[in-house]
C-alpha cells in the first residue's frame, strides 16, 4: 500500500455551529483534538431549549437527518437574559434551506418589515387576535410579558406559526443568534474581516470632539433615525476590505438607515449573511488549530445561540453536514434586493413579497431552488 499523505480538510464545524450552535471538526488536527472530544464539548456549550411548536400527530416529522432540511434562525439584538416583559422584535430572520443530498446551503433572509398574516396566539401573558402586521411583529406578540427563557420560546414558536403559515414550512430545527453574543466571539478571535460593499454611515456609534465614544444621532422609538448630535461624528465603513474590532463588528451589521446605496433593510440582510460568512471563514482561519482560543471559540459561540435541534442529537446534526463546506452557502436576496414598499394605515411603511420572492418559498418547501435560481439569477446575492 502506497504511503497516504494526510490532507487537512475544510472544518464545518463554524457552518454547523451557524446552524445549530455545534463546532465539528472533520480530520487533520494531528490527533490534538479529536472529532468526538470536539463534538462533546461543543454540545454542551450549546444551550438548548424547546423553541419549535409541537406538531399535531397527523404532521409529525421523521425525526431524521434524510433529505432535504429546513432551519430558522432568528437573530436578536438583545442578550436573552436582557428581557424584562417588553416586547422582543426579531432583528433578522433567516431561513437556512439544506438541500436533499447535504450538499448545499441557501441562506434566504426574509424582510422584518415583510406584512404578513400573524396567527391568533395566546402566550398566558397577552393574547393576539390575529391578523396582517409586520413579520417581526410575530415574534414581539410571542414575547410580550414573559422574561428569559420564556420569552425566547414563545416568540420563536409564534414566528414558526407565522413561518409556517406564509410558505408552508415547518422548520425541522432553529436557533435564535444574539448579536450582542457575537460579541465575545469576535472578542476571541480579535478580528473579523469582511469586505463592505457599500459605505455604511453608523446611526448608532461614533466620537465627540474629545474623541470620546458618543451616540451621533437622537434615535426615534421605531429605530429610525431622528437628528444629528451636534459635535459627534459618526463612523463610517467605507466601501472596501475592513477587519473589525467587536464593537465595530456589532455596529456594522446592526445599520440600515444611512447606507449609501440606498438600500434600508435589504442592506442590513446582506451585510449580516455576509458577516456570518466571514465569521465562519475567520474562525476557521484563526481559531481552528489554536489550542488557546478554540475552548473560548466553542464556549462563546454556545453563549451566543439558543438551539432547537429538532429531536436530533447536535452530534448527529453535524456528522450528516459534514460535506457542507462554508463557499457552498449561496445567499439569496428575496424581492431581488429591491424595495416593494407601501403605506399601511395602523401599521406604517411594510415591505410587499412579489410573487416572484412567493415562488422562491414554494422552490425551498419542495426543494427545487436550484432550478429556481436559473430562472431568476437577480435573487443570488453576489458580494
Amino acid at each position: 500500500m502506497g504511503k497516504t499523505t494526510k490532507r487537512r480538510r475544510t472544518p464545518v464545524w463554524a457552518l454547523c455551529t451557524l446552524i445549530l450552535g455545534s463546532l465539528l471538526v472533520v480530520g487533520g488536527l494531528g490527533g490534538a483534538i479529536g472529532l468526538r472530544a470536539t463534538l462533546a464539548a461543543a454540545t454542551n456549550k450549546v444551550d438548548l431549549e424547546p423553541l419549535l411548536p409541537s406538531a399535531p400527530v397527523e404532521e409529525k416529522k421523521n425525526t431524521s437527518l434524510d433529505g432535504a432540511k429546513n432551519i430558522l434562525l432568528v437573530g436578536i439584538d438583545q442578550r436573552p437574559k436582557e428581557t424584562n416583559g417588553e416586547p422582543l422584535r426579531s432583528d433578522s430572520i433567516i431561513l437556512l434551506h439544506i438541500n436533499e443530498d447535504h450538499s448545499s446551503a441557501y441562506m434566504i433572509s426574509l424582510p422584518r418589515d415583510s406584512y404578513v398574516y400573524i396567527p391568533a396566539y395566546d402566550n398566558k401573558q397577552h393574547k393576539w387576535n390575529g391578523g396582517k402586521a409586520k413579520i417581526n411583529a410575530a415574534f414581539a406578540y410571542g414575547t410580550w410579558g414573559l422574561k428569559g427563557n420564556a420569552a425566547l420560546q414563545h416568540g420563536f414558536e409564534l414566528l414558526t406559526l407565522t413561518i409556517k403559515d406564509l410558505t408552508g414550512i415547518t422548520p425541522d430545527a432553529g436557533a435564535i443568534i444574539d448579536f450582542q453574543g457575537f460579541r465575545d466571539v469576535v472578542n476571541v478571535l480579535g478580528k473579523v474581516c469582511m469586505y463592505v460593499d457599500t459605505k455604511t454611515t453608523s446611526i448608532h456609534l461614533g466620537k465627540d470632539s474629545k474623541g470620546n465614544t458618543a451616540k451621533p444621532f437622537v434615535i426615534n422609538p421605531t429605530g429610525t433615525v431622528n437628528h444629528a448630535i451636534s459635535g459627534v461624528k459618526p463612523n463610517v465603513y467605507t466601501k472596501g476590505n475592513h477587519c473589525f474590532n467587536p464593537s465595530q463588528a456589532l455596529d456594522f451589521v446592526r445599520q440600515r438607515d444611512l447606507l449609501e446605496d440606498h438600500s434600508l433593510d435589504y442592506g442590513r440582510q446582506r451585510h449580516q449573511q455576509q458577516f456570518f460568512k466571514a465569521i465562519i471563514n475567520q474562525a476557521i482561519k484563526d481559531g481552528m488549530d489554536s489550542p488557546t482560543k478554540l475552548p473560548a471559540l466553542l464556549g462563546a459561540f454556545g453563549k451566543a445561540m439558543t438551539v432547537d435541534n429538532g429531536g436530533i442529537d447536535l452530534a448527529d446534526w453535524a456528522l450528516a453536514m459534514r460535506g457542507l463546506k462554508p463557499d457552498k452557502i449561496v445567499t439569496i436576496k428575496t424581492n431581488e434586493g429591491q424595495l416593494n414598499s407601501k403605506d399601511v394605515d395602523g401599521v406604517g411603511s411594510v415591505e410587499k413579497l412579489t410573487a416572484d420572492s412567493m415562488d422562491l418559498l414554494k422552490a425551498i418547501k419542495s426543494d427545487r431552488i436550484d432550478k429556481f435560481l436559473l430562472g431568476h439569477p437577480k435573487f443570488v446575492a453576489t458580494a
